[in-house]
């Protein structure tokens, strides 16, 4: 199953650039865990409804579902250096407009084009650092243990991402101002993009298009399945995200909702940790499925848990399944996706979580103003429950294609 823990981070950060890269991206990725969280806090405050909030957001989740791929593709085309810089600007004033309409009391429908605007632009840093630590590693001749140690730290930066940002964005707009949140964040995209956008250095080179070069990342087998179990997923994580927010509402605690789902991404990040410290020799597959079947297990207590500090005490162990099944997932599509098309491949699974977000977003909010945050934390368990399904029906061929 697993070998001996051993110690591969620190020469991870031995390889030259990989500090500034990676800290440039801890900054513009900040954002991911606070913009959701953020317009539904805006939304909800100016409309008074989770409905809308809720369909606001996924607005911005789908439209940034759309983007992604074609941003990937442009990436690797042209370099990140090329392709970052007038995307993020584009993202800053996107977010300034929507921020804009919630505060003037602009009429509801122009919170979508704005929110939607918004998605649309934002860059998936997620995958262009994993992008980086491909290149950087593979040009340097490093063997496959140390890339899964790479994919494993970005996810414990992922969940220490998800730790911090949705107690930042929550005390932000229910200590400071309802749009406080989504003006941070915006800000943070920004001078992270633009940092790493500078580092040229460990940037993969840009492969320009070749004559008669046709296809996708998302038709190389393997990957619609994977991306398929990230869509599942997506639905899984918005809706115990707006489920959540609900959750402390209803408790009297709106402000612990921030705190709550830090737990959950904490469990993540130390499942991330102790995953990547591994050596594994169980095949990347059957850890991705095994990773689902505990993931849907995690999710009974959340269905379960009335109280709210109760579910404080517990949800943290419900996020122990998440890192041991993105991990596996990630390097099962850098496996296949050939090398040319890694931040596109990459970047197809942002949107098929982005889809997921989208949908389970509003199916969620909805859920709540019928019936309260169970109901929503009732169809984040089946959501859970196919995409485990989907993972174990999942026949991978594993040889890179070029």
């Amino acid at each position: 199953m697993g070998g001996s823990v051993v110690n591969p981070y620190r020469e991870l950060f031995a390889v030259p650039g990989a500090r500034i890269f990676v800290a440039a991206a801890l900054v513009g990725r900040m954002s991911m865990s606070m913009v959701g969280i953020g317009i539904v806090l805006l939304v909800s405050a100016v409309t008074g409804s989770y409905g809308i909030a809720g369909a606001v957001s996924a607005s911005f989740a789908l439209a940034y579902a759309i983007g992604s791929p074609v941003a990937g593709r442009l990436t690797d085309r042209y370099g990140q250096s090329r392709v970052l810089p007038p995307l993020v600007l584009a993202n800053c004033v996107s977010m300034t407009v929507l921020v804009l309409f919630a505060q003037l009391d602009a009429p509801t429908w122009t919170l979508f084009p704005a929110a939607a605007a918004s998605g649309l632009t934002s860059p998936s840093l997620g995958a262009m650092v994993r992008a980086r630590w491909s290149h950087v590693l593979r040009a340097g001749g490093s063997t496959a243990a140390r890339l899964h140690a790479a994919f494993s730290f970005e996810s414990v930066v992922d969940e220490m991402i998800f730790v911090a940002g949705p107690m930042i964005v929550t005390l932000l707009a229910t200590g400071v101002s309802p749009a406080a949140g989504v003006v941070v964040a915006s800000l943070l995209t920004l001078a992270g993009c633009l940092a790493l956008a500078v580092q040229r250095r460990t940037e993969p080179p840009p492969r320009p298009h070749r004559a008669g070069e046709r296809g996708s990342a998302i038709a190389v087998p393997g990957v619609p399945a994977v991306s398929a179990v990230f869509l599942l997923l997506g639905m899984v994580f918005a809706s115990i995200e707006v489920g959540a927010l609900a959750f402390a509402d209803e408790a009297g605690h709106p402000r612990l909702a921030g705190p709550l789902l830090g737990l959950l991404a904490l469990g993540s990040a130390v499942a991330a940790l102790w995953y990547g410290a591994r050596s594994w020799t169980m095949p990347l597959h059957l850890r991705f499925r095994i990773g689902l079947a505990l993931l849907v297990a995690g999710l009974i207590p959340v269905v379960l848990i009335t109280n709210l500090y109760v579910m404080m005490a517990l949800i943290f162990f419900s996020g122990l399944a998440i890192s041991p099944t993105i991990i596996p997932a990630y390097g099962l599509v850098e496996s296949l996706v050939p090398e040319h098309r890694l931040t596109e491949g990459l970047t197809w699974m942002s949107t098929a979580i982005g889809i997921g977000v989208a949908a389970g977003a509003s199916i969620a909010g909805r859920l709540i103003d019928a019936s309260g945050s169970g109901a929503a934390f009732l169809f984040s368990a089946g959501a859970g429950l196919l995409a485990a399904g989907v993972g174990w029906a999942f026949r991978p061929d594993r040889r890179r294609r070029t």
